[in-house]
């Protein structure tokens, strides 16, 4: 951003001045040129920018098309925009936030970052001064239909870096969605309107009431009230990419309120348009735990491998060994392989070179990483929960643990957020209304539809009677609906459980989570069959 010596509430281009004004605007420009009705057309700012025409407008203000007349060359002119309800000090909220936009970019210094030229205050407004990119937003190139992952990629890196530039000067950006993102020439991508970026040290000043953000691309830490911090950043990017593929974001709903319910609650599938390593990625920016999402290095270790993959044949698969950091990029037909295939090589070369639901059951057959009575599983742990469980627990590596020590239970995340594993020794107890270990009662238990009878909807549940270890027991097997989930997103969610009586009136009951339809079905009943065979039951 420049600054020629203007005073105090001055523009900082007054000491320029501009050569001769062409009676006729230049010909590139012309068919540009809004209908003389605008009064604002042809309006000169600072004594160098002519507004040309309307670009856009969004929530914080009007873009336009001008020309600097000194330097003879286009550029974009945000101008504030504050509804006439609003207030004398709030209206100076906005255009404190418009100033502390340009501060804000003129600071960072990435390609990728659209480039602040000036600020022009007039009518006690500030007027930002941007270079103007021509081509569409990715919202606008998501109307024409999907990108495929290589290029929704391409796209992310960009963001990624301009991200990582913002943060690396204490800006959050918190508005990152597909309408910010520009498609430029030659290639280039852009991060514009930071309009809303907060920086830190400078609180207060977008705290005005209102919800600041896209309700479907906000994290869901900033939906609970808290501290927002480069991590939502990275949960909007992962939602970009999951439109980006999938044409709309995960979250999307009817309304707003049912929009920020679904930030919070909803677990959305797998993208199926963008599997491998790229579809692995989405999931875990998408964790509402803002501690467990990848850092900026990961992320861009990922989206490089899937935007420049190695060079070869159609098939061609790269395979990390067990225990490196880089992601495992698979090109070609192949697409995301469950955790428990992850480190199997034939596994891997199977799924490669066929469509992926019968590649899964080809890659089971060949590689047979489920089978019982052969010892653990390649890339499998044994989690001792003695304490907890009176159990020992075998799950992959790479899973993660979150223990609830009051309620007795432990649960293992995905970090592909596909399965899950969950655990709990209850004893049944009258005044606390916990169901009794019976197939009858939890078949009940879920038809009225879980806890509160607000859990699950639409539930089919069946029931059989097992042996683990000489041990009589039951399970259940649960295809539902999330309650929340409207009729147009009813995606069906499976829960495969165990509940094994113990002495003394506990039981163990045992869950594994997974989707109750698609090509992952399968493997999560086999992931299910493995958990099971390698479960050992503390003595009673």
């Amino acid at each position: 951003m420049t600054n020629d010596g203007g005073r105090a509430n001055e523009p900082t281009s007054y000491g320029l001045q501009p050569p001769i004004a062409p009676t006729v605007p230049p010909q590139s420009l012309t068919q540009a040129v809004t209908p003389a009705a605008d009064p604002a057309v042809g309006r000169v700012l600072g004594g160098r920018y002519r507004l040309v025409s309307r670009l856009g407008h969004g929530g914080m203000g009007t873009v336009w098309l001008a020309h600097d007349e000194v330097v003879d060359r286009d550029v974009a002119i945000k101008e504030p925009r504050v509804p006439d309800h609003v207030g004398e000090r709030e209206r100076g909220h906005v255009y404190l936030r418009m100033q502390r936009e340009a501060r804000a970019a003129a600071r960072i210094d990435h390609p990728s970052v659209v480039t602040m030229h000036d600020v022009v205050v007039e009518d006690a407004k500030p007027w930002i001064v941007m270079e103007l990119v021509r081509g569409q937003s990715l919202g606008d190139r998501l109307q024409e239909g999907t990108l495929d992952p290589r290029e929704a990629a391409r796209i992310g890196l960009a963001v990624l870096g301009a991200l990582a530039a913002a943060h690396a000067v204490g800006v959050l950006h918190r508005d990152v969605k597909p309408d910010n993102v520009l498609l430029g020439r030659d290639d280039r991508v852009v991060l514009s309107d930071f309009g809303i970026a907060q920086v830190e040290g400078e609180q207060g000043l977008t705290e005005t009431g209102s919800f600041v953000g896209s309700p479907e691309f906000i994290a869901p830490e900033r939906v609970l009230g808290q501290r927002p911090g480069p991590e939502s950043d990275l949960w909007s990017l992962g939602v970009v990419l999951y439109a980006a593929v999938e044409g709309m974001s995960p979250y999307r709903r009817s309304n707003a309120p049912a929009t920020l319910q679904a930030v919070l609650s909803a677990e959305p599938q797998m993208p199926a348009r963008g599997s491998g390593a790229f579809g692995t990625l989405v999931m875990r920016l998408l964790r509402k735990d803002p501690a467990a999402r990848p850092d900026v290095t990961e992320i861009r270790q990922t989206l490089e491998s899937v935007a420049r993959p190695p060079q070869g044949g159609p098939g061609e698969t790269r395979v990390v060994t067990a225990g490196a950091q880089a992601p495992v990029p698979v090109t070609g037909a192949a697409g995301w392989v469950p955790p428990v295939l992850a480190r199997s090589r034939p596994a891997r070369y199977g799924l490669g070179g066929a469509l992926l639901a019968l590649a899964v059951v080809i890659a089971l057959i060949v590689a047979n990483p489920f089978a019982s009575g052969g010892g653990l599983p390649s890339g499998w742990g044994v989690r001792t929960e003695n304490e907890i469980l009176h159990a020992k627990i075998a799950v992959p590596d790479e899973y993660l643990r979150v223990e609830d020590a009051d309620d007795g239970n432990v649960t293992y995340y995905d970090p592909s957020n596909v399965f899950r594993v969950y655990a709990e020794r209850v004893r049944p107890d009258a005044e606390a209304e916990i169901l009794a270990p019976t197939p009858a009662a939890w078949k009940t238990f879920y038809r009225k539809g879980g806890d509160n009878g607000t859990e699950i909807k639409d539930a089919a549940v069946t029931t059989k009677d097992t042996v683990v270890q000489g041990r009589k027991g039951f399970e259940t097997v649960v295809d539902y609906t999330d309650y929340s989930a409207s009729d147009d997103d009813a995606f069906r969610y499976r829960w495969h459980e165990l509940v094994i009586p113990d002495s003394g009136g506990f039981y163990l009951r045992l869950r594994v989570s997974m989707p109750a339809k698609g090509w992952a079905a399968k493997p999560g009943e086999e992931f299910y069959g493995t958990v099971v065979d390698q479960l050992v039951l503390e003595k009673s």
